[in-house]
């Protein structure tokens, strides 16, 4: 029931983003830089979380090369 009803609303949202796509090409400049600007926001978030996606399962996923490690010894006195 709630998928159907999130189904329904992600449809309705993008006939009404589709109206406004189509009706672009006669808005006013007012409204074609604000469109530009809403674009611009949403891309700049979802880059932003293309790369903190990818940040963080590099360091799950690829764990840092760590050098041999070297036992110390105590020095021998002569």
């Amino acid at each position: 029931m709630v998928t159907e009803d999130f189904v329904r609303e992600m449809h309705s949202v993008g006939e009404r983003l589709l109206m406004k796509l189509r009706g672009l090409s006669q808005a006013e400049p007012v409204e074609l830089v604000a469109f530009s600007i809403i674009i611009l926001f949403a891309a700049t978030v979802l880059l932003l979380l293309l790369i903190a996606c990818s940040c963080c399962c590099v360091h799950c996923c690829c764990p840092e090369q760590r050098g041999r490690k070297v036992q110390v010894r105590p020095m021998t006195s002569p």
